[in-house]
């Protein structure tokens, strides 16, 4: 009896499998860069908690707003620095409370700012875990702007947001730089007379020197 050959198929081979690299691990969810949060605009966080800031209009520099403890209240201080900066048109995290918003005394950094802390005081939760009680001080900005030397070297700054946004930004300063100053009219009897005093000086020194 002749033995029974059985072809072989090159299929019956042993298969070297090469690991798939998106099996190795779970899909990794993407952060948002720099620790941004994925809904609300002008905040990120920072040793576990919440900083606000927001770019001047036409401006590389920044506003610093405070460190909170949480994102709804960093978010509400972005909101009114951004409707004292960029006026009613502009995106709100809060649209809906824009009406109750402080308006700042003046656009200075240090008014923008205590508004901000006005604000996020009020969405500081009623009800917080743990057994511990509301105490509105805790939601003013964690830290102090007026005595810290660390904010003075944060409220200017450059991100990836502005590298990202340079040619607008460039294009903004070059249509602001095109806009004539202001005149300012000084009284005519001091302005006057000091600058004809002070042409006559400057042309006998000439003379003087001359001769």
């Amino acid at each position: 009896m002749e033995p029974h050959h059985v072809a072989k198929d090159k299929t019956d081979s042993p298969r070297v499998e090469i690991p798939d690299a998106n099996r190795l691990s779970p899909p990794a969810v993407a952060s948002p860069p720099s620790g941004r949060h994925p809904l609300y605009r002008g905040i990120r966080t920072r040793s576990g908690k919440w900083v606000s800031e927001i770019r001047e209009p036409r401006k590389t520099t920044r506003i610093w707003l405070g460190t909170y403890t949480t994102a709804e209240m960093a978010a509400a201080a972005y909101d009114v620095a951004t409707l004292a900066l960029k006026g009613p048109d502009a995106p709100l995290n809060f649209p809906h409370l824009a009406s109750s918003y402080p308006v700042p005394a003046t656009l200075s950094a240090g008014d923008i700012r205590a508004a901000a802390a006005a604000i996020a005081t009020s969405q500081q939760p009623k009800n917080p875990s743990d057994g511990e009680t509301s105490d509105p001080a805790a939601a003013v900005p964690l830290t102090n702007p007026a005595r810290s030397p660390a904010i003075a070297e944060e409220e200017i700054f450059m991100d990836e947001e502005d590298i990202f946004e340079m040619p607008k930004l460039m294009a903004e300063m070059a249509e602001g730089m095109l806009l004539s100053p202001p005149r300012i009219n000084l009284p005519a009897d001091e302005d006057e007379s000091t600058d004809a005093f002070a042409g006559n000086t400057i042309l006998w020194t000439y003379n003087s020197d001359c001769k």
